[in-house]
C-alpha cells in the first residue's frame, strides 16, 4: 500500500494502522487519575510488540524482516524481542539494525557497535548511527529485508536521538522500497502536552531534524505518523501497532512495564522526567551530571556555591525544589573533581514543567556564577533549535521573557501535532 501526504491528512493520519490492534482513540484520563494523588495505577500496558506477537505476527507474514532496536526492545518478562522472534518459526527475521549506543547497548554517548554478527542469534547486525539517506537505504537493500520494524523506547525529548534514527530509517526505507512498521511504546513522561521551543530548520542536526517542540509529548508511533504526513518528501509505506491500556496522562510507573535504560545516562524514568530541560546544560561549560548516579538531575561546576540554588528556589518553580549539591563526576566534564551546583527534586510531577525549569536554571546560573559560558560551538543553539534562547539570556532576559519567545511557534506545532495523536 502506497501512502500519500494528502491521503494521510485526509484520513486524520489513521491510514496504515494495524486493523487488529484497533483504531479507536483511548478515552482521556479523568481529573482524578491516581497519578494526581501520587499513587500510580500499575495496570498492565501492552506494547506494540506484545500486540503484534499476540496476533501471531500476522502483520509480518511472508516478509523478510529486519528490526531497528536496542536493549529497550523487551517483553514484559524482560526477554529481548529479537531473541523471541528469532526463536519463533512464524517470523522470518534476517537482520538487526543498531542505533547510537548499539543494539546490545555497549557504547557510550556518541558511539555505536559497528557491523557484527550477534553471538546470541547469529543474525547480522548493521550500524545505523549517523547514517541516513541513500547510504542507509543501501544497507537495507544489502540486508535483504522486505519489512523494517522499529521498536525502541523514547525519552520524550526532541534531542534524544532515537526519534531521528526513526526518521532516518523511515526516509531510507522509502528510498529502498521497504515497508516500515513501528511498534509503539509509552512516552515515559506522559503525552499530555508539547512544551518548549520548536526547531528552526536552519539548525537541523541529528539532535533535531524537523520542527517539533523540545518536549514533543508524543509516542514513537505518533511521531512516525507525523514524520510521514508532514516532513518526508517520499512517504514510506507505514503501519503502526498501537499500545493498549495507556493514557496520555500516564507516567512510566503507571504502565507496569519494566524500565531498561534507553542509553547509559538515562538510568531511570525520573531521569527522563527532567531530561528535556536539563539536557540544555550540555550546551554550557557546566556539568549536566554525566559521570554521576543522577545524570541530568545533578548540575554544577567548579566555583558554584549555594547562591545558585537560592536564586533558583526564589523563582518558586512549580513542582520542583533545588538542593545545594556537591559531587565528583567519574567521567565527562570535571572528571574526578569535586564541584558545586544543584540537584533537582521533583515533588509534584503534574505541575512540573521541565523546559521552563531548564531555562530558569540557565538564567540563574549565568546571573550567580561569573564563570558561566556557552560551549564554544554554540551547541545550545542545536539543542534549543535556534539562537533565541542563547541571545535572550545573554541580553539579560528573565525566564518569562525567554519562554514567551517561543509560544507562537509552539501553538502552531501543537495544532499540527493534534492531527497525529492516537490515544
Amino acid at each position: 500500500m502506497s501512502l500519500t501526504r494528502r491521503g494521510l491528512l485526509a484520513a486524520g493520519g489513521a491510514v496504515g494502522a494495524l486493523a487488529a490492534t484497533g483504531s479507536t482513540a483511548a478515552a482521556a484520563a479523568p481529573p482524578d487519575h491516581p497519578q494526581a494523588k501520587g499513587r500510580p495505577d500499575r495496570r498492565r500496558v501492552r506494547t506494540g510488540f506484545d500486540r503484534l506477537a499476540g496476533d501471531g505476527y500476522r502483520l509480518l507474514s511472508g516478509q523478510r524482516v529486519g528490526v531497528v532496536t536496542n536493549p529497550t526492545g523487551i517483553t514484559p518478562d524482560v526477554r529481548h524481542i529479537v531473541d523471541v522472534m528469532h526463536a519463533d518459526d512464524r517470523v522470518d527475521l534476517v537482520a538487526v539494525f543498531g542505533p547510537e549506543h548499539g543494539f546490545r547497548g555497549t557504547a557510550q554517548a556518541g558511539g555505536s557497535e559497528g557491523r557484527y554478527d550477534d553471538p546470541a542469534t547469529g543474525l547480522p547486525v548493521y550500524d545505523t548511527y549517523l547514517k541516513s539517506g541513500q547510504a542507509l537505504a543501501d544497507i537495507f537493500t544489502a540486508s535483504g529485508v522486505e519489512t523494517v520494524v522499529f521498536d525502541i523506547q523514547d525519552a520524550g525529548a526532541r534531542f534524544y536521538t532515537y526519534i531521528w534514527t526513526l526518521y532516518d530509517c523511515m526516509q531510507s526505507a522509502a528510498l529502498a522500497g521497504k515497508r516500515f512498521v513501528v511498534l509503539d511504546r509509552p512516552n515515559p513522561v506522559t503525552g499530555r502536552a508539547a512544551l518548549g521551543p520548536v526547531l528552526d530548520k536552519a539548525f537541523a542536526t541529528f539532535v533535531g531534524r524537523e520542527p517539533i517542540a523540545q518536549a514533543h509529548g508524543m509516542t514513537v508511533a505518533e511521531l512516525a505518523r507525523l514524520f510521514n504526513g508532514e516532513f518526508l518528501t517520499q512517504p514510506v509505506e507505514l503501519e503502526t501497532v498501537r499500545l493498549s491500556g495507556w493514557r496520555r496522562s500516564d507516567f512510566f510507573d503507571a504502565t507496569g512495564l519494566p524500565w531498561v535504560p534507553p542509553s547509559p545516562n538515562m538510568p531511570t524514568p525520573e531521569t527522563a522526567l527532567v531530561y528535556s530541560g536539563t539536557c540544555l546544560f550540555e550546551g554550557t561549560n557546566l556539568s549536566e551530571g554525566r559521570g554521576t548516579t543522577r545524570p541530568f538531575e545533578l548540575l554544577g561546576a567548579e566555583g558554584i556555591d549555594r547562591k545558585w540554588a537560592e536564586a533558583a528556589n526564589a523563582l518558586e518553580l512549580p513542582g520542583v525544589r533545588l538542593r545545594e549539591a556537591y559531587f565528583a563526576p567519574t567521567f565527562s566534564k570535571f572528571q574526578g573533581k569535586t564541584i558545586g551546583g544543584v540537584q533537582l527534586h521533583v515533588h509534584d510531577r503534574e505541575s512540573y514543567d521541565p523546559v521552563r525549569t531548564g531555562i530558569a536554571l540557565l538564567v540563574t546560573a549565568k546571573r550567580t556564577w561569573s564563570g558561566f559560558a556557552w560551549r564554544p560551538d554554540n551547541w545550545i543553539d542545536k539543542l534549543t533549535g535556534s539562537t533565541k534562547v542563547r541571545t535572550l539570556i545573554d541580553a539579560g532576559a528573565g525566564t518569562d521573557e525567554v519562554v514567551g519567545a517561543w509560544q507562537e511557534d509552539l501553538a502552531a506545532f501543537r495544532a499540527v501535532r493534534k492531527r497525529y495523536l492516537r490515544y
